[in-house]
C-alpha cells in the first residue's frame, strides 16, 4: 500500500517551496487577460471600454506590481473593480496596490472575512511564505470589500457586460465567478484547478460537484481557474471541470468510506493518499493540500457541515497528527 511521505521529516506544509514561477500573462478573449505562475495563485484582467477590472489580486502589493506591470503594457485604463473570488489571503492582500474605486465581494465572503479574516491571515503566511513575498508591504489589517452582492451583480465597463455570479458553495461558501456573457470567458476562482490539486480546507464538498455543473452549464468557451495554465478552448476547459470534480469527488468518497468505518483521521489520510497518489500526486501542491483537505472532509463526513476556522496553531498541530 502506498503511504505519503513522512511530514516529519520535512517542513512544515510549504515553507520549503522556495522556487520562482515563470509568469504569462496571455490574452484569451477580446476584453480578458489572464496572469498565471505554473501553479502558483492566478489573476484575471478584465479590460472594459473605459476601465479595467481585476480579478484576485495577488498575496501583497509589490507582488500586485508586477500584475499591474503587465497591464500598463497593453492598456492605460484606470482601475476601477477589483474581484474577491473568496476570502483567503492569498487572493486579496495585494488590493491596495491597484488602487481601486471599488473592492467587490459576495456578502458570504465579506461575512467570512468578518468571522475569520485575521486567523485566515496568519495561518495562510505561515504556510506558505513564498506566495507572500514582500509580505511587509500589506497594509495593517485586512482587505475590505467597499461593495457586497448576494447572488449576482452585473457591471458595465461601457458597452462590456460583465456578471458577478454566486453559483453555489465549493471552495468556500462564498465564492464567486466573473462571467464576460458575450466573450463566454470565465474567472473561475479556485472552484476550478489545472493541474493544481485543489485546496479544500474550507470546502463544501457535498456542494462542490453540483456547483461545477452550473459552471459547466454557462458553455465557457475561455476559461481562468484559480491554479495553473489558462485554458482557451471548450475542450480544455471541460478538462479543467472534470479534473477537478473528479479530485474533490475521489477525496470525499475515499473520506467517508474510512470514516464510515470508524478509521481515525490519521488513518483516513492514510487511505485517500494511497487512493489519489497515483492520479494526482504530480499535480503541483499535492503534498502541500491533502493534509488539509483530508481534514475538512472529515469533519463534513462525521458532521460538521461548515468548515472549523484554521489558525496557526491548529495548521501545526494537524500537521503533527498526520505525520504520526
Amino acid at each position: 500500500m502506498n503511504t505519503p511521505m513522512n511530514t516529519a521529516t520535512k517542513s512544515f506544509a510549504s515553507q520549503a517551496d522556495l522556487e520562482e514561477k515563470q509568469v504569462s500573462f496571455t490574452r484569451l478573449s477580446a476584453h480578458a487577460w489572464a496572469y498565471t505562475a505554473e501553479g502558483d495563485p492566478n489573476t484575471g484582467i478584465v479590460i472594459g471600454d473605459d476601465c479595467v477590472l481585476v480579478v484576485d489580486t495577488q498575496a501583497t502589493p509589490v507582488m500586485a506590481a508586477d500584475v499591474i506591470r503587465r497591464i500598463r503594457e497593453v492598456t492605460d485604463k484606470p482601475i476601477r473593480y477589483v474581484v474577491l473570488s473568496h476570502y483567503h489571503a492569498v487572493r486579496v492582500l495585494g488590493a491596495s496596490a491597484y488602487r481601486p474605486e471599488h473592492i467587490i465581494a459576495s456578502q458570504d465572503t465579506f461575512d467570512l472575512i468578518v468571522e475569520r479574516g485575521e486567523q485566515d491571515k496568519a495561518s495562510e503566511i505561515g504556510r506558505f511564505p513564498r506566495l507572500f513575498r514582500n509580505v511587509e508591504s500589506v497594509p495593517p489589517g485586512l482587505t475590505w470589500p467597499t461593495l457586497t452582492f448576494t447572488g449576482k451583480m452585473t457591471l458595465w465597463l461601457g458597452k462590456l457586460e460583465v456578471q458577478l455570479l454566486q453559483l453555489g458553495r465549493g471552495h468556500t461558501k462564498g465564492d464567486t465567478v466573473v462571467w464576460l456573457p458575450e466573450e463566454r470567458t470565465l474567472f473561475s476562482g479556485d472552484l476550478v484547478e489545472f493541474g493544481a490539486t485543489p485546496y479544500a480546507g474550507d470546502a463544501y464538498f457535498e456542494d462542490w460537484p453540483a456547483t461545477l455543473g452550473r459552471l459547466a452549464a454557462l458553455q465557457p468557451a475561455q476559461l481562468v481557474p484559480g491554479r495553473g495554465a489558462a485554458l482557451g478552448a471548450p475542450a480544455q476547459v471541460k478538462a479543467g471541470l472534470d479534473g477537478t470534480r473528479a479530485f474533490v469527488t475521489e477525496l470525499y468518497a475515499a473520506v467517508k468510506a474510512g470514516a464510515a468505518v470508524g478509521e481515525d483521521l490519521n488513518a483516513v489520510y492514510r487511505r485517500t493518499y494511497a487512493a489519489l497518489q497515483p492520479r494526482y500526486g504530480q499535480w503541483v501542491i499535492f503534498d502541500h493540500c491533502l493534509p488539509f483537505d483530508v481534514t475538512r472532509a472529515f469533519d463534513e463526513a462525521v458532521g460538521h457541515r461548515d468548515p472549523r476556522i484554521w489558525t496557526a496553531e491548529r495548521d501545526r498541530q494537524m500537521w503533527a497528527s498526520l505525520a504520526s
